[in-house]
C-alpha cells in the first residue's frame, strides 16, 4: 500500500520554486533516505508532507488524505527536527506525558527506558539541553509515537558521535520490532548506508533518483588513467566530474550504467559509495575545488 503519493508537486517562495514538479510514491513500512545539498528542497518537502503547509502546485496524499489540515495524517504522523518546540512551562516528563494524549500507539516504556539511556532527566526542562541532547529528546518522542509515517530532518544534528551510533541502532531496533515507513533526511548517508532501504535524491528542488541504496551505488564509477588517454575516452561517457590527480594522471567519475565501449585495461576502474554517488550525481559541474585555485 502507498503511504505517500506526490503528483507534480511544487512550493513557490518569492518567485523562487523550492520544490519543483514533484512526483513519486512511498511504499508503506519502507525507510526511506532523503538526500541532497543544502537548498535542494529536502526540509520544504518533508514540511508539505507532514502538512504544515499546502504546496503551490501538484497533489500530495498522505494515507489517501490531502495531509494540510487534516487530523487523520496529524494523529497518525510525526515530524521530528532540531526546531521542535514544547511547552515552556512542561518538564521533560510532563512533555513525554502530553505526547501520551495525542499519540495512540505512544509507548511510554519505550520512552522512559531510552530517557534513562541517554541520562535525560525528567524533570530538566526542554529549553535547558545542549543542543545535542534536544535532538536526542526529540528523537526519543519520534521513536515512542510510534506512528505510522515517521519523519525525521537531520535529527542528528549536534549528536556526538557515540550517540549518533546508538541513535542509528536503535532506529533499526525500533523499526524491526515496530514497522512503519519513515523518511531521514540527512548529510551523513555513509553513517545509515545501512539502515535506510531507498533514497530519495533531490537537486535544484527536482527529483534526480528513487532507488533502492544498491542500485545507486552500481550507477556511478570512478576511472583512472594517463591524462590524455583518459581525456579522450572519457569525450564519449556521461561524465560527471574530472580532475588530474598528477601532472599525468587523471580521475573522471562516469555513469556506469551509460557506458559507451569497453573501459580500457590499463585503466584503473573503482566502485564508489552511495554517498560520493550521489555527490557526483547532484554535483554543479565536471571539475572540484582545485579548480577554484588554478
Amino acid at each position: 500500500m502507498s503511504v505517500i503519493e506526490c503528483n507534480r508537486v511544487s512550493k513557490t517562495y518569492g518567485g523562487k520554486k523550492a520544490v519543483n514538479q514533484l512526483t513519486f510514491t512511498i511504499e508503506e513500512n519502507v525507510i526511506t533516505g532523503l538526500i541532497g545539498r543544502n537548498g535542494a528542497g529536502k526540509t520544504t518537502l518533508l514540511k508539505l508532507l507532514a502538512g504544515f503547509m499546502r504546496p503551490t502546485d501538484g497533489e500530495i496524499r498522505i494515507f489517501e488524505e490531502t495531509p494540510f489540515n487534516s487530523l487523520k495524517v496529524s494523529a497518525n504522523s510525526i515530524y521530528v527536527d532540531d526546531q521542535m518546540t514544547f511547552s515552556p512551562y512542561l518538564n521533560l516528563k510532563e512533555i513525554l506525558h502530553a505526547m501520551k494524549d495525542f499519540y495512540p500507539n505512544w509507548d511510554m516504556e519505550i520512552a522512559r527506558k531510552l530517557m534513562a539511556h541517554f541520562s535525560l532527566d525528567g524533570k530538566t526542562y526542554h529549553s535547558q539541553l545542549s543542543k545535542g541532547m534536544k535532538s536526542t529528546f526529540n528523537v526519543i518522542v519520534g521513536l515512542a509515537a510510534r506512528c505510522p509515517l515517521t519523519i525525521m530532518d537531520e535529527p542528528v544534528t549536534g549528536m556526538d558521535a557515540a550517540v549518533r551510533k546508538d541513535f542509528y541502532r536503535m532506529m533499526l531496533k525500533d523499526y524491526l520490532a515496530h514497522p512503519r515507513t519513515m523518511i531521514l533526511s540527512s548529510h551523513l548517508l555513509t553513517e545509515m548506508e545501512d539502515l535506510i532501504e531507498n533514497i530519495l535524491l533531490m537537486k535544484d528542488g527536482g527529483l534526480c533518483l528513487h532507488k533502492s541504496v544498491d542500485e545507486i551505488r552500481q550507477l556511478v564509477i570512478e576511472v583512472s588513467g594517463p591524462k590524455e588517454e583518459l581525456e579522450k575516452w572519457a569525450s564519449a561517457q556521461d561524465v560527471l566530474h574530472m580532475k588530474s590527480t598528477t601532472s599525468h594522471l587523471a580521475l573522471a567519475a562516469v555513469r556506469g550504467d551509460r557506458l559507451e565501449g569497453r573501459i580500457p585495461e590499463t585503466f584503473a576502474v573503482r566502485e564508489v559509495a552511495a554517498e560520493d554517488a550521489c555527490v557526483y550525481i547532484t554535483g554543479r559541474g565536471k571539475g572540484g575545488i582545485d579548480d577554484v585555485y588554478r
